[in-house]
């Protein structure tokens, strides 16, 4: 059968994007050759991973770790955000190692926010590990990340489908995935075996560093990460209506917290099978 060229969109969605390495291997199964790749924030990690040929290292590490491992890689030390990110990324480097987004296989593009001047940047040359940390800044967890004498935050403030940097692809298709998609009402992902409550495990870390009550009083933090997730989903529809993708491949945006990476294999799971149900994916083959 013939290879079918694509470019690839990966969207913003914090956990939810673990969807995006079981999509990768879904189309890596049925033919298609990922030429480019656009992503923003968990979409710019992963798809970052994928051009440098260490999907599969970084996989294996996030099956095998669990949520305590995980909250020891967050460092409290960060000034614009709690996260410094120095811990979790020199965690990353020694998986993925040293790479060039210019000596990339894959064209690759991630996508962050200017915070100060309100504006989009694509960053696709320099080092891949510095475009990854840009694009992953979440407001109020990461600190901003200093590029080029820029203040940058996660590309979701203004872009959760970054599709633009594919425009001039010259590939056969472009696939986009929308982690933002519409809430169902039902559990989609089972729950880990004998996993504690994230929310339970996450208050008691978060305690043990002593960061002040108010993070997690009320439902604060419940509050701003869902008016996080209801902001990027509304501008993804936006922004998929006025620049659509020949096929869409949409997450609901409740399948599962910004942070609940202990999902992996559901997840992973969850986006293999989720393209066996779409009708132009099945239509290409």
């Amino acid at each position: 059968m013939k290879e079918k060229k694509i470019s690839l969109v990966l969207g913003s969605g914090g956990a939810r994007g673990i969807v995006h390495i079981g999509i990768i291997k879904w189309l890596e199964e049925h033919h298609y050759t990922i030429e480019s790749i656009s992503g923003c924030s968990m979409g710019a990690l992963i798809g970052g991973f994928y051009a440098a040929g260490k999907l599969d290292a970084y996989t294996e590490w996030l099956r095998n770790i669990d949520m305590i491992d995980m909250f020891k890689l967050l460092d409290f030390k960060g000034s614009g955000g709690f996260i410094s990110g120095k811990k979790l990324m020199k965690t990353l480097e020694e998986i993925l190692g040293q790479h060039s987004i210019e000596e990339l296989p894959i064209k690759f593009t991630a996508v962050a926010t200017d915070i100060d001047a309100q504006k989009e940047v694509w960053i696709n040359d320099g080092p891949l590990l510095n475009a990854i940390r840009a694009s992953i800044s979440l407001p109020l967890f990461f600190t901003p990340y200093n590029y080029k004498g820029k203040k940058l935050v996660d590309g979701g403030v203004l872009n959760p489908v970054p599709i633009a940097p594919t425009f001039h692809d010259s590939t056969e298709l472009t696939i986009s995935v929308n982690l933002g998609g519409e809430r169902v009402e039902h559990d989609l992902l089972a729950k880990p075996k004998k996993s504690k409550s994230l929310s339970t495990t996450f208050q008691k870390y978060i305690n043990s560093v002593a960061i002040p009550d108010s993070l997690t009083k009320d439902g604060m933090y419940e509050i701003a990460n869902n008016s996080f997730d209801t902001m990027q989903s509304s501008i993804a529809r936006m922004k998929l209506a006025a620049y659509p993708s020949d096929i869409e491949i949409d997450i609901p945006v409740n399948l599962c917290g910004t942070f609940e990476f202990n999902k992996a294999d559901e997840l992973i799971e969850y986006g293999y099978k989720i393209c066996e149900t779409i009708e132009a994916l099945k239509e290409t083959n």
